[in-house]
């Protein structure tokens, strides 16, 4: 039995939109999701027509309030709970729709191709989610995406000028939100791709394990399937992508501890500032102010892993590591950890004689740093502050000492995992390439420079930081370069944040 009632009210809620002159530009009708539906006329073309992706179980009760507003002032099929609908099959439909429209010759149809851009509300995990879809499709012309921020560090929104704190989501807010979306710029930035490899174990497992000993499949980070071509015979190969940061060490084990303490006691994590708080008393209680023999944290990087650097295509050289690092942070944004940036700005002197360059997102470069403990973190709360710049690399590889340690812990995109190793492999290898670009949306104030920007051209010297630098720069090679990682439908979405 047809719902004539709530169908009338849709009716009336889409001529509402179209008549509204602060929501028409971002309106997309229905049968552009579904073809075999009547064909709607109108009689404009969306400047800025978008599709909302909320990962609603975000921000402790917003992501909930957001997925409501959005569908309120927006037609409810532009706007996907992730908890209902994974993107790539969102993306997948609607791109074979548009393909199969524009065949028909709707002209509407390829002016919302050409002009469409996506937003995504969740932390940084769930707009990695997003990205990673997006490489897969392999695009002409990838769609543009502006984050909401709804985790606890958002450094991707805080980088491309988005904020960092959660947003109001009455819809007052949520209109003023959108007309900033239709006024971004577009910007690229680098996608980094990771394959680690090692021999299979003779016994146990060598599967990352998530917060709380989650399946592995619900990480950024999971072994390949036996048809994929970067199988090897006897080997376990995982792969994953990032486009804000990779770290190994001691700031990975603080995120798993208060990823697993979250998972155990979500009531207590509904609040942005309560959880920043309870990150920082972790990071006192896992070691990080001082070296304890009882914390794996004590190791330092040089005794866990040799590293090889590639900076000029095809030559590799081995990255001298200070005895005092313990953790190491592949940098591709300007913000880590809720808005610090640990490469800093190299002075000019410093540029010429290091061989480095300013840190764009856009120029197939990682910052490669370094960290002794929590105090030495701390100096990025200065104005100029900085942790020990190692390197500017095109590629990066881990090659782990045979038997060091039985685990390490890694972090993607403030992901984390704990990864078993096996104690008798001298082949442990974790290495980073890049893998092309995706399209981001950039306020005025976005801290994220792209090589391609005038404001951004190579005078970054007069708000440079320098202070005792420890190493140098260099290069490498690579073995494949992995397509990027999708998250699996059944997920649990909180575990992105």
């Amino acid at each position: 039995m047809v719902d004539h009632t709530s169908k009338t009210d849709r009716v009336l809620k889409i001529l509402k939109i179209k008549k509204e002159e602060s929501l028409r530009e971002f309106y997309i009708p229905d049968y552009i999701f579904e073809p075999e539906l009547e064909v709607e006329k109108l009689s404009y073309t969306p400047q800025c027509p978008v599709v909302v992706f909320i990962n609603s179980k975000s921000g402790g009760q917003l992501g909930g309030e957001l997925l409501i507003t959005y569908r309120e002032l927006l037609n409810k099929v532009q706007v996907f709970d992730l908890g209902e609908m994974a993107p790539d099959k969102v993306l997948h439909k609607l791109y074979a729709n548009l393909e199969v429209l524009k065949l028909r010759g709707d002209e509407f149809a390829d002016q919302i191709q050409k002009r469409l851009r996506l937003i995504v509300a969740g932390g940084d995990g769930t707009a990695g989610w997003l990205l990673g879809v997006i490489c897969d499709l392999k695009l002409e012309h990838p769609p543009p995406v502006a984050t909401v921020p709804l985790g606890t560090g958002n450094n991707l929104p805080f980088s491309f000028g988005w904020g960092k704190k959660n947003p109001m989501t009455d819809s007052q807010s949520v209109k003023s939100f959108l007309e900033q979306v239709m006024r971004a710029r577009e910007m690229k930035i680098d996608s980094w791709h990771i394959i680690m490899r090692m021999r299979a174990p003779k016994e146990g497992s060598c599967d990352p394990v998530a917060p709380l000993e989650l399946p592995h499949s619900l990480h950024a980070f999971h072994r390949v399937s036996s048809s994929d071509p970067l199988n090897m015979e006897g080997y376990h190969t995982f792969r994953g992508g990032f486009w804000n940061y990779f770290s190994m060490g001691m700031d990975a084990q603080v995120s798993y501890a208060f990823h697993s303490e979250r998972k155990l006691h979500p009531e207590k994590f509904k609040n942005q500032l309560v959880n920043q708080v309870t990150y920082a008393k972790l990071v006192g209680s896992q070691g990080w102010f001082s070296a304890s023999p009882s914390h794996s944290s004590s190791w330092n990087f040089a005794q866990l892993a040799k590293v090889m650097i590639m900076r000029r295509h095809g030559q590799w050289d081995e990255l001298e590591i200070p005895q005092s690092i313990r953790s190491i942070i592949c940098l591709n944004l300007p913000s880590f950890s809720g808005g610090l940036n640990p490469w800093g700005t190299p002075s000019k002197k410093k540029q010429k004689d290091r061989d480095l360059t300013p840190p764009y997102v856009d120029d197939g470069l990682l910052e490669v740093v370094g960290f002794r403990d929590a105090w030495h973190g701390l100096i990025l709360l200065a104005p100029k502050g900085h942790g020990t710049r190692l390197a500017q690399a095109r590629r990066i590889r881990f090659e782990f000492h045979k038997g060091a340690v039985d685990h390490t812990y890694m972090r993607i995109d403030g992901e984390p995992w704990k990864q078993p190793l096996p104690k008798d492999d001298d082949t442990v290898v974790v290495e980073i390439s890049h893998h092309g670009q995706v399209n981001m949306l950039a306020n005025p104030n976005c801290r994220s420079k792209s090589i391609h920007d005038s404001s951004s051209s190579h005078h970054h010297d007069s708000h440079s930081s320098d202070s005792s630098d420890d190493e140098q720069t260099e290069e490498k090679r690579k073995f494949g370069a992995a397509d990027t990682f999708k998250y699996p439908e059944e997920a649990d979405l909180s575990h992105f944040s």
